[in-house]
């Protein structure tokens, strides 16, 4: 199986305000690469946001802003190819809402919510939360709401679920972005 995984994490409850992106490669069922940036959101932190993922202003002071890490990723973001994240709309939204705000056009691609999957594939968890079915199916997670080790777990998820179910059963779960 062939996706990238993609987790932001936001500086407040906007969802144009990216302060740090993680993308994993997947390619044959294995992780081959992984990107992870920081992103000046050039807007205000809540402290309810740093003290879920830790990231502040002084952190992202020299980080790239958005539009400029997008010239960079932009080509894993089409109709060919399977984008997955653990409550893909939020993550999906994000990315919309950011590229508006840089006035850049969302592109269509498929999509896929390990959310949903694991709610489908193992409905006998207590919740579908990404540490719960990261604990439940044996995938480390060790650094929750870090988006590299976020991304990474997600990976693990939906591989783990490849394996257990089949790609064909994961393949009817695909969707195009709206």
């Amino acid at each position: 199986m062939n996706f990238v995984t993609l987790d932001f994490e936001t500086a407040n409850s906007k969802r144009e305000s990216a302060c740090s992106i993680a993308l994993v490669l997947v390619r044959d069922s294995k992780i081959v690469d992984s990107f992870y940036s920081l992103i000046n959101p050039q807007m205000q932190f809540d402290q309810r946001n740093i003290a879920i993922h830790h990231i502040t202003p002084q952190d992202v002071q020299d980080a790239p802003t958005f539009d400029k890490i997008w010239d960079h990723i932009s080509p894993l973001f089409d109709i060919n190819h399977l984008v997955a994240a653990h409550n893909a709309s939020f993550d999906n939204s994000v990315l919309n809402k950011t590229l508006s705000n840089y006035g850049i056009i969302t592109p269509r691609y498929l999509t896929i919510d390990t959310v949903k999957t694991s709610r489908k594939f193992y409905p006998e968890l207590p919740n579908h939360k990404l540490d719960t079915v990261s604990r439940n199916l044996n995938i480390e997670l060790v650094d929750h709401h870090n988006a590299l080790a976020d991304s990474i777990a997600c990976a693990n998820i939906l591989l783990r679920t490849e394996q257990d179910f089949g790609t064909e059963q994961i393949k009817k779960m695909v969707q195009f972005t709206k």
